[in-house]
């Protein structure tokens, strides 16, 4: 059976009246581990890794162990407990009950290597009251998760990463599994010479009324589980809207920081340009009619005389040509590689002005589908809606299955 579980009776930190204190150091505890050690354990690096995610405050997690405790999706542990006969056949103090202790202790020591996803935390063996059993706590979680912590608390997948995958009304995954561990603890029962009886496996037929509230009954959990689907769906599709947000506020910041560049790299050129034009006149200056510029010749001077009068104006003049020719070449380079620079630095604007058009298009369509899903809950109701997605299911799987749907039938008009 499966119970709620109390960790400080199982470890016998209090006895109730059911409990023979004489008795109960024939106890056997295989373990018991502090819950928010394990749950460090198991979810502190995939917590950190869902927060550095996280762009706002409120969608991160400060405790992972205290969002589980107080929330209503998923138990913070589960129990089962499990025991062979009843106090008249298997009773603690005889040597029956002593071969079923050694059953359970088998059974036990291979629990958790046939379900390595779901971790053990606290198992006793019983053998104070009046039939030995056994009781085994666990945290189920599955890794690889695509919303939420990539490794998180889920019974459901756990079970199913075991390979129970969920069926039709009372073939959930915790049944098929459960019937499973079962079959397991029958086999170590048949190694000590004890043949399961199994009791209450064929129901007594049910009145009309009790059939179809047993259905009911079935389809309601059934419902509540797509409901809970359905709003962590829409929890992804929030996530991923404001994902897609995050990327467009820093798509449009790369495009603002390389236009400032842009600004900064087009005034640089306006200043090259201006240092060539002014390097062209100077070399119009200097490089036309020298008559201009050179000065007359005195009468009767001699060439020496003149040479030694202009020579220092000609070395001025060359040293100027030689000086404003290197200028103009490292001008010349620079410009060409700022002209270079600015034309990848317009292609980057373009190409980012794409990709936030698509953001936002994407953006609208995810923010449209959100509020049209609202609407619709708002408008018809959470039960009508997760109804009326039940009622389709149901449908396709009949029409996909004539055999069903026959047998659906059938069903109906008995």
């Amino acid at each position: 059976m499966t119970g709620k579980g109390s960790l400080n009776h199982n470890s016998r930190k209090f006895h109730a009246k059911n409990t023979d204190p004489n008795r109960t150091h024939w106890n056997v505890e295989y373990c018991n581990e502090d819950i928010k050690d394990v749950y460090h354990e198991l979810f502190d690096d995939a917590l950190k890794r869902y927060n550095d995610k996280q762009t706002r405050k409120d969608r991160k997690i400060d405790d992972y162990y205290k969002k589980i405790r107080s929330g209503k999706q998923e138990k913070l542990f589960h129990e089962v407990i499990i025991q062979i006969g009843d106090k008249d056949n298997m009773g603690s103090e005889t040597m029956e009950g002593q071969l079923a202790a050694k059953i359970l202790d088998e059974y036990m020591k291979g629990f958790q290597e046939r379900n390595p996803t779901l971790r053990v935390f606290a198992a006793h063996l019983h053998l104070d009251e009046a039939t030995p059993h056994l009781h085994i706590d666990f945290i189920p979680y599955v890794t690889g998760s695509k919303r939420g912590l990539d490794t998180r608390v889920s019974l459901k997948q756990a079970l199913s990463s075991l390979g129970f995958k969920g069926g039709l009304r009372s073939e959930t995954e915790l049944n098929q599994w459960v019937q499973s561990e079962k079959q397991k603890l029958a086999m170590v029962m048949r190694e000590n010479e004890i043949e399961w009886d199994q009791k209450g496996t064929h129901e007594q037929h049910l009145s009309v009324l009790d059939y179809k509230k047993k259905v009911r009954e079935q389809e309601v959990e059934e419902l509540t589980e797509h409901k809970n689907l359905l709003e962590h769906d829409l929890h992804d599709i929030s996530e991923c809207v404001d994902e897609i947000q995050k990327e467009k506020e820093q798509a449009e910041k790369e495009r603002d920081a390389v236009i400032k560049k842009t600004e900064v790299l087009e005034k640089k050129l306006l200043k090259v340009k201006v240092n060539v034009s002014q390097l062209e006149r100077h070399a119009q200056e200097y490089g036309y009619y020298p008559e201009e510029w050179l000065p007359e010749p005195v009468q009767f001077e001699s060439a020496k005389s003149y040479r030694k009068r202009i020579f220092p104006l000609v070395k001025k003049v060359a040293n100027m040509i030689q000086s404003l020719y290197s200028k103009y070449l490292d001008l010349k380079n620079k410009n060409q590689k700022l002209s270079d620079r600015n034309i990848d630095l317009e292609n980057r604007v373009d190409r980012l002005r794409e990709e936030v058009s698509v953001i936002k298009k994407e953006n609208a369509i995810l923010r449209n589908a959100a509020f049209d899903l609202e609407r619709v809950r708002n408008m018809l109701g959470e039960s009508k809606i997760d109804d009326v997605i039940a009622m389709a299911k149901r449908l396709e799987q009949m029409n996909a299955n004539p055999k069903m749907k026959k047998k659906h039938w059938d069903r109906e008009i008995r």
